[in-house]
């Protein structure tokens, strides 16, 4: 079993699910944007018990393209991480590759999902863009300077926005509604980035002030019996 990620490039053995995640996704590419793609592959299972495992992970630049073993894939989902959770919400024109086993994913994606991981990998993640904004890089207001801070912006309002609707519905938009006040929010912030200040904070205390819908732990136990399914499916004895 082959998968694709539809560039034209060297394909890795066995791809479940892949798709085009990132600013495309969200909405917010521009025509100099690059198009990120993150999928997941199920090494061969016989592969996994000699001395040298497979590689866990694939990157490449040229395409932008990510792919994790399925093992790890699950490992942080379960971890809250944003990144690969959003591979399991995208809208299917989105979809280049889709198998059963990864269908079979999309059917489990809520059992990953632990209100305390959702808030602290999304906060976190928030929070990490804000301290780059902080930082300002090498301080000067150049061209160069203003575009990253204006994408460091956008990204922290939309970590947020994504992140409680995750927490506080159980479910995950990952096209926005209002493309263009997420680019109003990034240009302002790059004319001034203290201006994202109450943002992080308002968001921290609708955290805290919210209830989650989601069960404190996501339930490890149906991504335990999905992963032994792809074993037993790619077992050569």
């Amino acid at each position: 079993m082959t998968g694709t990620d539809g560039s034209g490039t060297a394909e890795v053995r066995n791809v479940l699910l892949a798709g085009i995640v990132g600013s495309t996704a969200y909405g917010l590419a521009h025509q100099d944007s690059d198009v990120d793609r993150l999928g997941l592959f199920a090494a061969p299972t016989e592969e996994l018990h000699g001395l040298h495992p497979p590689k866990a992970s694939h990157v490449s630049t040229a395409p932008d393209r990510t792919l994790h073993e399925a093992a790890k894939w699950c490992r942080l989902a379960l971890g809250g991480n944003p990144t690969v959770t959003e591979l399991v919400w995208l809208p299917d024109d989105l979809y280049e590759v889709r198998t059963d086993l990864g269908d079979e994913l999309i059917g489990i994606r809520t059992t990953f999902l632990g209100a305390a991981r959702v808030r602290d990998a999304y906060l976190g993640y928030a929070t990490q863009q804000f301290r780059r904004l902080e930082s300002r890089a090498d301080g000067s207001f150049s061209a160069d300077t203003r575009r990253r801070t204006a994408k460091h912006a956008r990204h922290l309002k939309r970590l947020c926005h994504q992140g409680h609707e995750l927490y506080r519905t159980g479910r995950l938009t990952i096209r926005l509604d209002d493309p263009e006040a997420f680019r109003s929010f990034g240009e302002e912030v790059a004319a001034d980035p203290d201006a994202a200040r109450p943002l992080l904070r308002h968001f921290e205390q609708a955290f805290a002030e919210t209830r989650s819908v989601l069960p404190e732990h996501p339930d490890e136990r149906a991504a335990e019996s999905w992963l032994r399914r792809v074993r037993k499916r790619f077992y050569e004895a």
